[in-house]
This record gives C-alpha cells, sequence and structure tokens, in this order.
C-alpha cells in the first residue's frame, strides 16, 4: 500500500490503511511519554513535605509564609504538591564557580565609576 499509486476505486482502503497507522502512532506515543510527571502530581501534607524537601515544619511555615515555598491553602490546613516541591528544589541550584566569578566581574565593572586600565582587556 505504500508504494502504490492512490486511484479513487483504491481511496477508501487507503483511508483505513492511513486510520491503522495513525492509532499505531498514537499508541507509541502515548508509550513513551513519561508517566512520572503524573504520578508526582500527588497532593501531599506538610509532614510529606517536610520528609521531602527535608526541612522542620517551622523552615517550611516560614517558607510558605514569605512566599518562597509553592503552597495551597484551605482553611487552616496547607498542601503541597510533590512535582511542585521537587521542582522547588532544583530551581535553587547554586551557580558553579565559574558562573559565580564571572558575575562577580560584571557586578564588580558596573559599580566602578572609574574602570582602571587593566579592567580594559577584558
Amino acid at each position: 500500500m505504500i508504494n502504490e499509486s492512490i486511484t479513487f476505486d483504491k481511496l477508501p482502503q487507503a483511508v483505513s490503511y492511513l486510520t491503522e497507522q495513525v492509532i499505531e502512532l498514537k499508541q507509541m506515543v502515548s508509550a513513551l511519554q513519561p508517566t512520572s510527571s503524573v504520578n508526582n502530581h500527588i497532593l501531599v501534607e506538610i509532614d510529606e513535605a517536610a520528609i521531602i524537601i527535608m526541612k522542620s515544619k517551622p523552615t517550611i511555615y516560614r517558607l510558605v509564609n514569605q512566599g518562597i515555598l509553592p503552597s495551597y491553602k484551605k482553611g487552616k490546613k496547607l498542601y503541597f504538591y510533590k512535582d511542585e516541591l521537587l521542582a522547588w528544589i532544583e530551581n535553587g541550584r547554586k551557580a558553579t564557580k565559574v558562573q559565580n566569578h564571572s558575575e562577580m566581574l560584571k557586578a564588580l565593572q558596573g559599580g566602578m565609576k572609574r574602570k582602571p586600565k587593566s579592567m580594559y582587556n577584558f
């Protein structure tokens, strides 16, 4: 069916063949998609959140109060999504020394009123 030329008489067969191929592709794509994001989108309370991010409960309350930690409040209870907590941890990654050095140079160059001659070489 792939290499044949499609005529008007063979059109229904070609459409059914293409439909089957699309169904197979959908199944392949759904099998390849990661299911971990669905499994990690679980609502947890503060005790489980403390275990996930390895912080004490008072620290979590402080981070939520400052608006740093993503949370949801219903009544007097705080709730968190596990995947959001893990993403929050990943976003807090420290910069490498190379990044820190370049950022430090930019800060030094930007804050100087008069630049010495040695700074022009950079």
